[in-house]
Order: structure tokens, then sequence, then C-alpha cells
């Protein structure tokens, strides 16, 4: 009987490597058959179980459950595959058992069973999952080096500012937002007024010491949706996001403050310095990027005009009625 089911259990079963076989009688769930793979997982040796139930080699919950689950698939006209989790001998182990009933030439009950191992293809999913996030993360890694490399493209080395070309594209998508969703936003031409004669007998390097203190004070008054370039060694720019003629006016003159109290140490010295600034706006001022620019720049001669050290604002345009 032993023997035909075995054949027949073969025939209907599929072993991969590393599968273990065995098989009980339907009737006491009493052991026929428990290959080598099985019996090395286990630490029985060749025949030991022979004739056992699972009562006589497992605790009494892990016998209960595989018991259960024998019985459901002897129900069952098909195969019935169930998961079994249990400590064995100190260790976890974790096992997917596939049970068919077939019957013996004899017409008594056999059950066979493929049990396979499931820790090895844990350890491969939670490989899996570690080499997934490894990735994951120098894939953010890589973009922001990505980023970081395009942003010191686009930026000015001395003063940390966006250089010319970033600027004047961020200005026409703003330019191009605005014009879409009926919104206003500042455009401010921003210029070091001319420095006194021992700072300039100082040379270039304290010119750049200059130049670093203005980038630094246009990044601290700025939001990350604005933004501030140089345009050359005096001129800068900012653009205002969303802000109106009043409200950068307001930012500009706080901006200039800090310009005329701002002290740059160089080579023991102390070095002042001040600004000039024209602010236009669109569309209060102008209704295209080149008007923009140009009531910006006529606004910041205003300013220089009156000695310096100073915020003007451009006129504001006023359309005849219809």
């Amino acid at each position: 009987m032993v023997m035909g089911a075995l054949g027949e259990l073969v025939a209907a079963l599929v072993l991969r490597d590393g599968d273990a076989l065995a098989v009980k009688t339907g009737e006491g769930g009493h052991y026929l058959h428990a290959d080598a793979q099985w019996l090395a997982w286990f630490g029985f040796e060749s025949g030991q179980v022979i004739g056992c139930s699972d009562a006589s080699v497992f605790d009494s919950a892990t016998a209960a459950a595989l018991r259960a689950a024998d019985q459901a698939a002897l129900s069952k006209s098909g195969a019935l595959t169930t998961e079994h989790k249990f400590d064995w001998r100190g260790a976890r182990r974790e096992f997917s058992v596939l049970r068919q009933r077939l019957d013996s030439r004899d017409g008594q009950a056999v059950l066979g069973a493929v049990w396979r191992d499931l820790l090895p293809q844990r350890r491969r999913e939670v490989q899996r999952v570690a080499a997934i996030a490894q990735l994951e993360e120098q894939q953010r890694a890589n973009e922001q080096l990505r980023r970081e490399m395009l942003d010191h493209t686009l930026r000015d080395s001395e003063s940390g500012l966006y250089n010319s070309a970033h600027f004047e594209d961020q200005l026409r998508r703003e330019v191009d937002l605005s014009t879409r969703e009926h919104r206003e936003f500042a455009l401010v031409s921003i210029e070091v007024d001319p420095l006194s004669a021992d700072t300039a007998a100082l040379g270039d390097a304290a010119r750049m010491r200059v130049f670093e203190a203005v980038g630094r004070l246009l990044r601290g008054n700025t939001r990350a949706m604005d933004a501030s370039c140089r345009f050359d060694e005096t001129r800068f720019g900012v653009l205002l996001s969303g802000v109106g003629l009043a409200t950068a006016h307001s930012r500009m003159e706080g901006l200039r403050r800090q310009c005329a109290t701002q002290i740059v140490a160089h080579e023991g010295r102390d070095i002042g310095f001040t600004a000039s600034m024209g602010v236009a706006s669109f569309p209060h001022t102008a209704h295209s990027q080149e008007a923009l620019r140009t009531a910006c720049d006529l606004a910041l001669a205003d300013a220089r005009q009156r000695g310096g050290n100073h915020v003007t604002l451009a006129s504001i345009r006023f359309d005849p009625a219809p």
C-alpha cells in the first residue's frame, strides 16, 4: 500500500529542490514515509518516525494544527496548502505544506504532503526589500547630487545667487504664470553704491567680501518661491513672487537698512556699504517682461540720482478708459 501510494503521490505532486515528502495514513495520521530532507529538518534517523503520529513528534499545539490541516485536506478532492509556524529545538521554523488525499489500492485513504521550508524564501524577501531600499536610497542620493551639481552651475560662485541666465528663465515663467492667473509679482534692480575711497583701495578682495555680504542678505530676505541673482560686479536682481508694489517696497526698504548697517570684516578692517534699489511690479507698472525690466531700471536710476542708499518705486501705469 505504501509504495503504491508513494508512486501516485510523486506522479501527482512535483517536488522542487529543497522540498520534503511525507506520507501518513488517513485514519490515524501515522507516518508511512518521510524522506531524507524531512528527517534532516527535524533531526530524526531513517525509520524513526514511521508508525508515529504528530502528537508523538511535535508539541501539542503544533500537532493539533497539523492534524486539523490533515483532516481538511482529507475532506477535499484536490490539494490544500497551509502554512505552519512553530518553534523546533530552540529555532523558529516556517513551512508551507501542500497536502493531497490519495486512495490506496485497498481503498484506504492515504495523505501525501510536500513540505517547503519558507525561511530561505523569507530571508530572500528581506534581502530583496533591503536591496530595493538601498537602491532607492542610492537613487535619492544621486538625484540630490544631480540637483546640487545643477544648482551649482546655475549660481554665481561669489554671491551664491542665481546667474543671470537662470534668473531670466525664472522671470519668463513668472510673467507667464501671472498672466494666466491674473496675479501680481515684483521685480527689483539693486546696485551697490560706489564704495568709499578707503574700501576701493583695498582692492578686489574687499569688493568680493561686499558682494558676498549682499548675497547673504538677499538669500536671507527672500522666500523659496522668490529668486535673486547677480548680474555683474555691482548689479543684483530680485523676483518677488505674488507680491505687490507696496509689499515689495516695504521688504526692500528693510533690506536697504540692513545693507547700510552691515559691517564686512576684511584684513582687520571694517567695511561698510550701501545699495540703491528700483522696484517695479507686474502688471501695475508694466504689462510685458521687457517693459518691466525697463521700468525697474528707470526706478533704480532715479534712486541713484537721489544720492544712492534709496528705494524708488516705478510709476504705476494708468491706461486710458475705453
